[in-house]
């Protein structure tokens, strides 16, 4: 009986038309399996109710991430990690860990990101090469090694382009894109006096020079002339020959080469 009702409440739940249409079924799917004894995997429940239980979850990580309910996404990911460590995996489980690793990307929870890496390679999840291989779980490592190299035009091209691995990553592709510009734009306010707005475009991923100057009031700059001002910040380092050199310089040889690059992406 409860595996006839669960199946019709899987079916209704993947052609639901909204959101809130699909929480009511998923109240009705999960009081079902809590009945069932199913609400949380072990030895003496039925295989069919598990993969059942199992289907609603995954169903409803998908479909609360689409809605941009991130915490019942986190839940659901979490519901879903003692069927995953049980090897009863199906062909959503790397999608929807992939998933989970960018909101912790996106988050900055980089400690959370790595123990959720290293948990994948104790489960053995097809092999260290081919986690990185594998286009749904490889996506957020790529970005996450490239946000610590500061290879933020990768980052950019990653999102922009074919290479997002399905729709529901695009979700945090906004919240990536913000993180990365407040980065650029701290670095931009301690390495340089001023940059001419059309610079600034291509430094922050800005599609137009008014949205530069939207963004320069939001963060205090003065926009004079066609130029960004920063506020006057003097900070000295100690380059490769132990000689003593503007932070500014520092930053700027580190960061002129995302605008050369973006001229390749755009």
């Amino acid at each position: 009986m409860a595996e006839r009702q669960l199946q019709d409440l899987v079916r209704k739940l993947r052609s639901a038309p909204d959101y809130p249409t699909a929480l009511k079924f998923l109240s009705t799917a999960k009081l079902t399996l809590l009945k069932a004894h199913a609400l949380v995997p072990s030895p003496t429940t039925p295989q069919p109710l598990l993969l059942l239980a199992r289907d609603v979850f995954e169903t409803g990580a998908l479909l609360s991430l689409r809605a941009k309910d991130t915490e019942a996404f986190t839940r659901y990911v979490h519901l879903l990690t003692p069927f995953y460590e049980l090897q009863l995996s199906s062909g959503e489980q790397n999608k929807i860990t992939g998933l989970y690793l960018l909101l912790l990307l996106t988050m900055g929870n980089y400690s959370g990101f790595h123990t959720e890496l290293e948990g994948l390679e104790c489960r053995n999840v097809s092999g260290e090469k081919r986690v990185v291989e594998d286009k749904f779980l490889g996506y957020p490592i790529k970005l996450e090694r490239w946000l610590m190299e500061g290879s933020y035009d990768l980052v950019w091209k990653a999102m922009a382009s074919g290479e997002v691995p399905c729709e529901e990553y695009s979700v945090f592709s906004e919240i990536l894109t913000t993180q990365i510009r407040s980065e650029i734009a701290s670095c931009s306010e301690t390495a340089y006096s001023s940059l001419p707005i059309s610079s600034t475009k291509d430094l922050l991923f800005l599609s137009s020079e008014g949205d530069v100057v939207s963004f320069a009031q939001s963060r205090g700059w003065t926009v004079q002339d066609g130029r960004i001002y920063f506020p006057a910040l003097l900070k000295t380092s100690v380059d490769e020959k132990g000689n003593e050199k503007e932070l500014s310089m520092v930053a700027i040889e580190n960061t002129l080469g995302y605008a050369r690059q973006l001229e390749t992406i755009v």
